[in-house]
């Protein structure tokens, strides 16, 4: 089944339901995801949403600690650019229905993160981007200009190249026409014409073997634009959460919140030292690239399997306040955070790179947006700073939706588009081919593409990488496709894009450090 719409949002986090309910204003809006609604990395968000609201606060503090935390590759126009609209986007979201915690006087209950110099940080106890993805998804659900596709697995955006047509090499003239699509019930790839597509894909944390990202995190936007030559930056920058919980076995990792840091909470080895102060002045309160750092630092000179988070000072009946969820977890694992330290270990969490936009998330493809986490927009630099990036989604996404309602009415729907060829494949005789380079790929990445790199470390990653594109490239031309194959293949273009970009860096700078690297 072939579908037309003005507007196709692949992906159903923040930053792609912020804009379906916006452009659903000025025409049809078609939502495609992969998995249920409500599955996103947005879902997941535990920390909070970064903006200026308190009196004791400021516009230039936010923007300069973010610039720090960016070590020199933020672009500054962003940066300010999103701290300034930041309180227009935050009381949009209010109206829609999400809820922040308050104080008993009224007021924001406001938590403060490492890299911050101020409390700012909005927060709806340790589940905000739950909250957030409640109230979108209600708005949407009784809007009748959008429709939701769930269990729909966004293959390739449809350019010039499916159609045939030259695109000159060194030129910008590749337009996106929509999308083609693999419906998970009756196994086609349908085609779906778009007049402006918008790519919210999300993260692509699952390229490592531990990751607090969920199952669906596999770079599908990024490697998609990829694949049809847009531009794709910073992709060597990948975001380790330091204080993923340890607990052997699970997968995704259970995320203990940074703001469980700037509650209080100390890092400690396992005879109970502290040993951030080694590190770094602002201690456990350091930005996430030099806590992830020293975590990594500590456990292997120890030859420890991970470290401890020390919240026994807090007291009990705040800590349930603040993160009843964490709690919760906790005590289902045998572990009680008012008598015992929390093992914890860094996490792949999110990539501050991604794929290429201008100040109207408008990538380098025609009609083609992209929005959220699988953007490159400027903000983050080399380290993003903690709860930048749902502000930058909504930011962003409301930019995409002013620029994008005016280019729609000057855009037709592309004819012509050739159906999905799938002549000569068969159904895979062993998916074990699937899952194994799966799991060799994430071993990889984790081994020489993670928190520290080196020279030798990222040869063998490309060597093994190339190898495991290979194989699976020839699989794909032969097999009929499902979404574990599609996975597979963009989690090998992410991994590639990783490890190029980082042997191209040439200086250790924010989330990239090499043995062999001077530091910038």
């Amino acid at each position: 089944m072939d579908r037309n719409t003005d507007f196709l949002v692949i992906g159903s986090g923040i930053a792609g339901l912020s804009f379906a309910l916006k452009a659903s204003a000025h025409g049809k809006v078609l939502i495609i995801t992969k998995a249920a609604a409500d599955e996103s990395n947005t879902k997941y968000a535990q920390g909070g949403i970064a903006a200026v609201t308190a009196a004791t606060d400021s516009f230039e503090e936010h923007i300069i600690d973010t610039l720090q935390c960016g070590d020199g590759l933020c672009d500054e126009k962003a940066v300010r650019m999103v701290v300034s609209e930041s309180k227009k986007r935050i009381e949009e979201i209010i109206e829609w229905g999400a809820q922040f915690d308050k104080n008993a006087d009224g007021e924001y209950d406001l938590a403060r993160e490492g890299g911050h110099s101020k409390h700012r940080v909005l927060h709806h106890k340790d589940n905000t981007g739950f909250e957030i993805e409640r109230a979108l998804l209600e708005s949407i659900r009784v809007n009748p200009n959008i429709e939701v596709l769930s269990h729909h697995f966004a293959v390739d955006i449809i350019t010039q190249h499916h159609l045939g047509e030259e695109v000159r090499k060194g030129t910008e003239n590749i337009e996106c026409f929509g999308a083609y699509a693999l419906n998970y019930q009756t196994h086609q790839v349908e085609i779906i014409r778009a007049k402006i597509t918008v790519m919210a894909t999300g993260g692509a944390g699952q390229v490592y073997k531990t990751t607090t990202n969920p199952l669906i995190a596999t770079g599908d936007g990024m490697a998609m634009v990829y694949r049809a030559k847009g531009a794709v930056d910073h992709m060597e920058f990948v975001q380790f959460h330091p204080t993923a919980l340890f607990n052997p076995g699970e997968s995704p990792c259970f995320l203990i919140s940074e703001a469980v840091r700037g509650a209080g909470a100390i890092l400690k080895t396992a005879d109970g030292e502290e040993f951030m102060q080694k590190y770094d002045d602002r201690k456990s309160l350091a930005s996430r690239d030099i806590v992830a750092r020293a975590i990594d630092n500590e456990m292997k000179v120890r030859g420890d399997e991970y470290v401890y988070l020390d919240c026994r000072h807090i007291p009990e009946d705040e800590f349930i306040r603040h993160f009843p969820n964490i709690h919760q977890k906790c005590l289902a694992i045998g572990i009680h955070p008012h008598t015992d330290m929390i093992p914890v270990l860094p996490a792949a969490h999110y990539f501050c790179g991604g794929i290429r936009v201008d100040e109207n998330a408008l990538s380098s493809i025609g009609q083609l947006y992209a929005v959220g986490e699988c953007a490159c927009t400027g903000l983050h630099g080399a380290n993003r700073l903690a709860s930048n990036s749902l502000l930058e989604a909504l930011v962003y996404s409301h930019r995409a939706y002013l620029h994008a309602s005016l280019q729609a009415k000057n855009v037709a729907w592309r004819e012509g588009i050739p159906a999905w060829d799938a002549e000569g494949t068969k159904q895979p005789g062993e998916r074990v081919l699937i899952t194994h380079n799966r799991r060799e790929l994430q071993s990889l990445m984790s081994n020489y593409v993670g928190i520290v790199r080196s020279d030798e470390r990222l040869k063998r990653a490309l060597e093994r990488t190339e190898i495991i594109y290979r194989e699976t490239e020839m699989l794909y031309e032969k097999t009929v496709l499902s979404p574990e194959l599609c996975e597979l293949r963009n989690l090998i273009n992410v991994a590639y894009q990783v490890i190029k970009a980082a042997m191209a860096r040439r200086v250790n700078v924010g989330l990239h450090y090499s043995t062999d690297l001077l530091t910038s």
